[in-house]
């Protein structure tokens, strides 16, 4: 909704100034377009006046021009001390054009980089939205599980706009055509009508290959960090399954599985399955689809090329990553600059882009990048490796923080891909920090719910209960809606649990070899070590959770008080 914002200030200028970015912070949140005039400054021009469905006249009065719009009235301070408030009562006020418009129907899809909790929980919040708003809507879930609720043919012809609320790379080359928005997963989880409305004015048509890299079109491009976050989706699979195997391989045979004295028994077949083939690919899949997400298929092949040759030059994890960008990269600009007319550009995406991708990223691999990567790997693996008293302490309490600062986030994802990619050199103790520090916030909200429940409502005592059950099963998103609630204080209880089980966790020295799972792998034999401390490490950390939850939030109104 289009909204107008009169402020006439007086002598109270920086009150007026803290009022109209509080009104466009909550035009924000609410979904709404709003046009903002200071004590005349900047005057409201014909356009925004004739698009405007409704006007909020902060202790000011309307002009002749604005006469016809729906206006409501409000103090300055009132519009300070609750500008949510104020802005509700313009737009309760004006007509609601969603409302008058034709219902729509709407496919989506909802993707996030371990494709658990945020993509289901952005898939229920545009369902709820569409809802909400009058609209059909069809949601596929491309999860951990693979894509489910998969979109027909017909219904993607019949959707009048695409939805892809995702954070790692989707196909699109279904949705030529049509009118295609897209955004990360997170507006959908905490505002999806919000989302939608910026959808139904934003989208643009779907283009296709012949106008830009195949089956992705320019202006469609991502940064750097979805980018990488969908080379660690892929990945992860490969390491949850080699770390298990490796485990197992070890129960059965003990630390020299490997060795050829046990070939031919089952130890030793696992860890030819785990260590030699599945970590084994771990390094290229990372490379591979993080090119694959810059450049679309023409980038996997030179992708998976740089990410062996970082493996066996002994740059890992680093040169991975490095591989992947550039190759991905390198493959976008050859595509692009690459033009061979409308008869021979399929030879391109087989032939042309593979080997000159593939050339680009192997010599600067072998050459220029391979050498010094391995060398700074292998001084970051020493260090983890010593990190003893003091030191581990530290790196345990930041994992931990960043782990519970924004809970499936960018810094959560980064603390996460750290530790995870640490696996592949051997590395296991950041791992174990960064799953404890990630089960600690849903668990101890849940702890918090059941021993203080007068600090929650009726409602948060109930979803207390589930998110005891995500935190079992490494599911930090299961704290997302009791912070969003109270951020101000539930961040930093939550932040400072995950820090002290992360702390106690790397002081121990406990290594975990499989990257996810929760409670559910800790029965394998050796995919924890320590595990005695790395229980006192979770409890720890879910009971100082808890303890902080009682003393920073307030009791939660009764329902007398609230009636």
């Amino acid at each position: 909704m289009n909204l107008l914002a009169i402020i006439a200030s007086g002598d109270r200028s920086t009150q007026g100034l803290l009022a109209a970015e509080a009104l466009r912070q909550a035009a924000l949140q609410q979904g709404h377009q709003l046009s903002v005039e200071l004590d005349g400054a900047p005057q409201l021009s014909d356009a925004d006046i004739a698009a405007a469905h409704g006007l909020l006249l902060v202790d000011a009065a309307a002009r002749p021009a604005l006469a016809a719009l729906p206006s409501r009235a409000v103090s300055l301070d009132l519009a300070l001390a609750d500008p949510a408030a104020a802005l509700r009562q313009a737009a309760d006020a004006a007509p609601n054009p969603a409302a008058d418009a034709a219902p729509l129907f709407i496919v989506a899809i909802t993707s996030c980089p371990t494709g658990i909790a945020h993509t289901f929980m952005a898939a229920e919040g545009l369902s709820q939205a569409a809802q909400a708003l009058g609209h059909r809507i069809r949601v596929e879930t491309q999860g951990s599980v693979g894509a489910q609720s998969t979109l027909s043919a017909g219904e993607i012809a019949e959707a009048d706009l695409v939805i892809i609320a995702a954070d790692t790379q989707v196909e699109l080359s279904r949705f030529h055509g049509k009118r295609l928005f897209q955004s990360g997963t997170k507006p959908a989880i905490s505002d999806g009508q919000g989302l939608l409305r910026r959808a139904l004015a934003e989208a643009a048509p779907h283009l296709d290959a012949a106008t830009a890299t195949p089956e992705k079109p320019a202006s469609e491009r991502s940064g750097p960090y979805k980018h990488l976050m969908t080379g660690v989706s892929f990945m992860l699979p490969f390491v949850t399954a080699g770390g298990i195997m490796i485990a197992l391989a070890f129960a059965l045979g003990g630390i020299y599985a490997f060795d050829d004295a046990h070939k031919g028994t089952l130890a030793w077949a696992l860890f030819q399955i785990g260590a030699k083939s599945a970590f084994a690919l771990m390094v290229p899949i990372l490379a591979g689809y993080i090119a694959y997400s810059i450049a679309n298929r023409p980038g996997i092949a030179p992708g998976m090329v740089g990410g062996m040759l970082a493996a066996s030059l002994g740059s890992g994890f680093l040169g991975g990553i490095i591989a992947g960008f550039i190759a991905g990269y390198g493959t976008d600009w050859l595509n692009r600059k690459i033009q061979l007319g409308r008869n021979l550009d399929g030879l391109k995406p087989v032939l042309i882009l593979p080997v000159l991708g593939s050339l680009l990223v192997g010599l600067l691999m072998i050459y220029v990048i391979g050498g010094p990567v391995a060398a700074l790997l292998g001084m970051l693996t020493e260090a983890l490796k010593s990190l003893q008293g003091s030191s581990a302490l530290v790196l345990g309490a930041i994992i931990g923080a960043m782990m519970a600062f924004d809970m499936g986030g960018p810094v959560n994802k980064a603390a996460y891909a750290f530790s995870t990619g640490l696996i592949a050199s051997q590395v296991y103790t950041p791992m174990a920090a960064a799953m404890a520090a990630g089960m600690t916030p849903p668990l101890g909200i849940a702890l918090a719910t059941k021993l203080f429940a007068d600090r929650f409502s009726a409602d948060e005592r109930e979803a207390g209960k589930a998110a005891g059950v995500l935190g079992l099963a490494f599911i930090s998103e299961g704290a997302i809606p009791f912070a969003a609630r109270d951020p101000l204080r539930v961040i930093p209880a939550l932040m400072l649990g995950s820090a002290v089980a992360g702390a106690i966790s790397m002081l121990a020295g406990v290594e975990l070899k499989v990257p996810h799972g929760g409670v559910f792998v800790l029965p394998i034999p050796n995919a924890v070590s320590h595990l005695g401390f790395y229980l006192l490490a979770l409890l720890a950390g879910t009971a100082i959770t808890a303890l902080m939850l009682r003393a920073l939030k307030k009791p939660a109104p009764t329902a007398a008080a609230t009636a």
